[in-house]
């Protein structure tokens, strides 16, 4: 029975709505600054659309670069389907630039011979290149047989693959121009730093120091507030010098009791003291030929100092209770939050093992010195939250991104990190995709801080500076340029504090 022209006419329709649905979401999605994030969200989006089992989606940057995504296949699948791209399904689809779609590639005679067909029982396939001339990267959706058989699911998948084409190119284009504009990054091409997240001045600037030090074997003094990663750069020093395959060693001079720092750093022989029920091995020892790195080492006693500095002098040490010392081929770094010169003026700090410690001294900024940093540090910790705990994908809005921008870290990157992981593991919880700033910071009501009650520094830092924006804005008549003026601010920060703290126009 053939339809009615008016129900062509609403057929049309439905597939307008699906259309324009699908291209609302996409844009919705590329608000995100980060390539991966999208990638990740995206392929959910299509994989849901089109009920297919199996799903990966790739861009690429020239022929040197590209990022992917996959649901629902293992890590042998996926570096399966990268070692056979050039080649198979995916290859013909970036050749020829046409969408692919078959029943069943096993049964299918232009694909039934390929080895990577059988190997891996393909069945149902829809394959989608993104963009044209230059081609962006691929679409590659796996269903059981005659999965995508239905009309819809083609139009779809090509549908998505158009809205993303723009999409990858605004974002690939920022990560070019963010890369250029990289002062880390002729850094990056000589150092081993993979987990060193940042492309701040400040940061560049720490790192050309750490390139200059890390292959001479001196001491090193990393100097620098509380959890802005002194232990990160003592490692990175270690891994870019030549004792990097040897020992990495660490010592916590303040966790330890007064009465055992020395124990721990020199070792004991059998009966140098009441815990020394046999010979104990002290951390130089185990350095042995690597590093080793003395935290909060402005914390040591006195007499610990004075056995540190003789060490540093003659290379010689002496174990607790022993009476013959052991040579040691070791590199010393000291880290600590400490001023050590008004340690020495208080008669706290030895000042000649000062300067036997500060032959090369290295401060690492604080977080507030490179807020640019903030939104990449973020989205790799919360990354690695997921990871860690096993948890469902989560990445954090533009708006927690501004709020996290605003925000005051006194504890520096250690605490942004824990902020971070708390705030995924709420988003994961009430299986959200999108961390917000209700996650980040639940004790803010309205992300506001108006609501009274007992509060950190940061979120009371927070309040203050939402009350007084607010208050700010409704004495101008909401005027962003003369709040802007009035609070000494730029125009475009106000802004961005605005959409941070969630403020509007009272009703």
């Amino acid at each position: 029975m053939a339809s009615a022209p008016g129900d062509n006419g609403l057929l049309e329709v439905g597939r307008l709505r699906r259309e324009r649905d699908l291209y609302l979401r996409l844009l919705t999605l590329g608000q995100q600054n980060d390539v991966e994030a999208f990638l990740t969200h995206a392929l959910a989006l299509i994989v849901e659309l089109a009920e297919a089992m199996h799903g990966y989606l790739e861009l690429r940057d020239g022929d040197d670069r590209s990022w992917s995504t996959a649901q629902g296949m293992s890590e042998d699948e996926v570096r399966n389907v990268r070692r056979t791209i050039s080649r198979g399904i995916i290859g013909e689809a970036l050749a020829t630039g046409q969408t692919i779609v078959t029943s069943s590639a096993l049964l299918d005679p232009r694909f039934s011979a390929r080895e990577s067909v059988e190997r891996g029982g393909i069945q149902a396939v829809i394959c989608v290149p993104i963009g044209v001339s230059p081609t962006l990267g691929v679409l590659y959706l796996q269903g059981r047989p005659h999965a995508f058989d239905v009309a819809p699911v083609r139009e779809y998948a090509e549908v998505f693959a158009r809205g993303v084409a723009p999409i990858a190119e605004r974002l690939l284009s920022r990560q070019r121009r963010t890369e250029r504009n990289d002062p880390t990054r002729t850094l990056r091409a000589s150092l081993q730093i993979d987990d060193v997240v940042g492309r701040s001045l400040p940061l560049a600037t720490l790192l050309q120091q750490v390139a200059l030090v890390a292959p001479l074997d001196v001491v090193v003094l990393l100097t620098g507030e509380s959890g802005t990663g002194k232990s990160q750069i003592a490692r990175v020093i270690h891994d870019n010098g030549p004792r990097r395959s040897q020992p990495f060693v660490e010592l916590n001079c303040a966790a330890l009791p007064e009465g055992l720092v020395e124990s721990e750093l020199f070792g004991a022989v059998p009966g140098a003291h009441s815990m020394a029920t046999r010979r104990m091995e002290g951390k130089i020892a185990a350095a042995e030929g690597g590093t080793l790195v003395l935290d909060e080492v402005g914390d040591l006693s006195l007499s610990a100092q004075a056995k540190l500095l003789q060490f540093l002098q003659s290379r010689d040490y002496y174990p607790l209770g022993a009476s013959r010392p052991i040579r040691a081929d070791v590199r010393l770094i000291g880290a600590t939050n400490t001023d050590l010169r008004t340690a020495v003026n208080q008669r706290r700090f030895r000042e000649d093992l000062l300067y036997r410690l500060q032959v090369l001294p290295l401060r690492v900024p604080a977080l507030r010195e490179r807020r640019e940093d903030i939104p990449e540090l973020a989205r790799y910790f919360c990354e690695q939250a997921c990871r860690r705990h096993g948890l469902p994908r989560v990445t954090l809005s533009a708006g927690a991104v501004h709020a996290l921008e605003t925000a005051a870290w006194p504890g520096n990157v250690r605490e942004l990190a824990h902020a971070v992981q708390a705030a995924a593991i709420r988003a994961a919880g009430e299986g959200v995709e999108q961390v917000e700033r209700t996650h980040m910071f639940p004790e803010a009501e309205g992300h506001t801080g108006e609501r009274e009650g007992p509060a950190t520094f940061q979120a009371a830092t927070r309040r203050f500076q939402a009350q007084l924006l607010r208050q700010t804005l409704e004495e101008t008549g909401w005027s962003v340029p003369e709040t802007a003026r009035r609070l000494d601010l730029a125009r475009s920060y106000t802004y961005t504090l605005i959409q941070a703290f969630g403020l509007g126009r009272r009703k």
